[in-house]
Formats: C-alpha cells, structure tokens, sequence
C-alpha cells in the first residue's frame, strides 16, 4: 500500500483532503501531516512517503524548499504541488525540480482521482513493479501473514506493498486474496493489531505520543483519529474514564 503524506498550513485544506478521497480503493493510505516543509522533513524519515501533496507557499519553508531537500534523499518521492492561480509564476520554479503534477486550489475530486491514478501508475512501474505470483495464495499463507503482522505491527514501515513483496506476491492480488480468506482489508487487519494493542496501553494511562510510537504510528494525529474510529471515543476519553473506573 503506498503512503501519502498532506504537507499544508491550512488545516482546512488536510481535512479536505483526507476526507473527499477514497485512498484504499488506490491501494493508498494517508500516513502523516505537516504545517510546513520543516516539520515535513523532520518526520519524512519515520513517514517515508511515496506520495507527497505539497502546499507551495508555506511559513518556514515552502513547498519548493522542501522539494529540492525531499527529493534528493528519497528520488522516487511523488512530488504533488498545491498552488493558489496568483502563485502558478511562482511555482514554475518547481519545474527544475522532479515535480509530478501541479494542481490549482480549492482542489477538485475528480482532479485529484486523476492525478492519483497517474501516480499509482508510475509507482507501480518504477519502484514496485506489479508481477502476478509465481504460485496461488494459499490459506497458510495468508495465516502466515497474519501472523508476521501480529509480531511485527510496530514497525511504521509495514505496508501492503512491503509485505506482498516479502511473501512474493504483487501487493494486488495480496490484496484481494487477504480479504476473501479474512473478511477484513490488509489496513483494517493491520490497524486492528495496533488497536488492540494501543487500548492495552491506554489502559495504563500512557501518553497519546508514546502509545502512537509504540504501535506503529507515530504521528500523534493520524493515531488519535484511529483510535477514536476503532473505538468510538478519544484517547483522552478513553484514559480519562479508565481513572473514573478505577476511582470508584
């Protein structure tokens, strides 16, 4: 599964984003935000996104900054450049950069589902060759993985695209194939994992930030709305009313 990052000083705009597009159904997942290209780069290496839409005017560093630096330590990065019509001059700046697309804000859906599947495309071609498998996934197989999941959740690098490579399958047919034998997505499998794991910890009282670390998401925000989707409530609610239990 690729990753994409949402690096935007207008959290309106991250929200937006995150919400008006189906990422799973691009074999996609929405791993990190950052207001500004230096909070971006100083997460990209615990992030390591293959996608990255990127506000070009930001306060620190803007988008052009953060691209040069970027991409010269992952060359394979998707640069997506988000820009207002009175920047376009100013972006075009960018166009010495390895750059995949412009794309002009309030961003439109279908531009964007455009956009992505253009990306998925060349990802698919230039560092995660899609190769039908050499042999049909057998259901051992798929206890195998669930297994390798179950042990190994807390490693923030897992993706679909990592673990189909690992057991010699194209992340696709993984795909599918893991869902018929589970009745659950590769994602909701892998969440639940960190899940269940992060309510053991919230249980303790531990801090969001070191929970989020200790499950494999170490983005406090991407972790807090996990957390509340899986289990319909806020960490701090959660923490809040194990001490209301334990209080009486």
């Amino acid at each position: 599964m690729y990753r994409v990052m949402l690096i935007d000083d207008e959290q309106s705009a991250r929200k937006l984003m995150r919400a008006s597009i189906n990422w799973e159904s691009f074999d996609m997942e929405v791993v990190g935000e950052a207001e500004n290209g230096i909070e971006a780069i100083n997460v990209i290496d615990d992030m390591r996104p293959d996608i990255a839409f990127v506000d070009i005017s930001m306060p620190f560093m803007n988008g052009i900054e953060f691209t040069e630096l970027a991409t010269k330590r992952y060359p394979h990065l998707v640069i997506i450049i988000l820009t207002a019509l009175d920047e376009f001059e100013y972006a075009r700046q960018c166009i010495r950069l390895p750059v995949f697309e412009y794309m002009l804000k309030p961003i439109i859906r279908s531009e964007v589902t455009e956009v992505l599947h253009r990306a998925k495309k060349a990802l698919d071609e230039t560092v995660h060759p899609v190769q039908e498998p050499t042999r049909e996934i057998e259901p051992t197989a798929i206890g195998q993985i669930e297994k390798y999941l179950r042990e190994n959740y807390v490693d923030s690098r897992i993706n679909l695209t990592s673990v189909a490579q690992m057991f010699g399958f194209s992340s696709s047919y993984l795909s599918r194939k893991f869902k018929q034998e589970t009745g659950k997505s590769f994602v909701e499998f892998l969440t639940e994992c960190r899940m269940e794991r992060a309510i053991e910890l919230a249980a303790t009282g531990a801090k969001m930030f070191c929970t989020a670390g200790e499950v494999g998401i170490p983005d406090p925000n991407y972790f807090g709305r996990c957390f509340k989707k899986y289990t319909g409530v806020s960490y701090s609610e959660y923490v809040n009313g194990r001490g209301k239990t334990d209080g009486k």
